[in-house]
């Protein structure tokens, strides 16, 4: 007898990549607070991209095992996915929500987004894409301090607004924010987009 997987999919489960549905998309986290949040056409289209750019670069969410571009069209997951914002002209930044706060993908899907929009950025006319995790996974700050590190070493040249963010006692610059350690994700699965232990690993082509 035939048993349906629990990840399985149905394409009535998604929307399309051609329209902008809020209600199936978290809300703007705090490190867009400041800067021109995308919507309609304009997410629509750096939304292709970016599914582009994730296939080409094999930015995959293990669990459901689709290309994690494909999350934001979920509707099973309205409140994961991710969101866009315009610091400037030549600055896009990038806010993954993930479906649960335990999300053991969270770094490795992070990175592999940061590298493949920042390895083909001539794909979507920004100098850099900056990434951060939503502040609601458990190792936030862990993830985070990453990804700044990953940034800092391409900013070369490129003006780059300061950050701010909600932390324990109030909001504060995030670069004022020091990472702790956290703890491991508790749930199952990997990201296919490289290793959180290894810096040097990442979708197809390291970068």
């Amino acid at each position: 007898m035939d048993l349906p997987s629990p990840f399985g999919t149905d394409e009535a489960d998604f929307d399309s990549y051609d329209h902008f549905v809020p209600d199936h998309l978290p809300d703007p986290g705090p490190f867009l607070a400041d800067a021109a949040v995308l919507t309609g056409d304009t997410h629509v289209a750096f939304h292709r991209t970016t599914r582009d750019l994730f296939e080409e670069r094999s930015v995959k969410d293990a669990t459901f095992g689709y290309n994690l571009a494909r999350l934001n069209l979920d509707t099973r997951h309205p409140d994961a996915g991710f969101r866009y914002a315009e610091e400037s002209d030549a600055v896009l930044r990038a806010e993954f929500t993930p479906t649960t706060e335990f999300c053991p993908q969270s770094d490795t899907l992070c990175v592999g987004a940061f590298r493949a929009w920042n390895a083909l950025a001539d794909r979507h006319g920004y100098d850099l894409v900056r990434v951060r995790v939503d502040p609601m996974h458990q190792r936030a700050r862990t993830v985070n301090g990453r990804l700044r590190s990953l940034e800092t070493s391409h900013a070369d040249g490129i003006d780059l607004a300061p950050v701010e963010r909600e932390a324990a006692g109030g909001l504060r610059r995030e670069d004022d924010a020091p990472d702790d350690a956290g703890g491991a994700g508790t749930g199952t699965g990997r990201a296919d987009a490289g290793t959180a232990d290894d810096p040097d690993e990442g979708p197809a082509t390291p970068f």
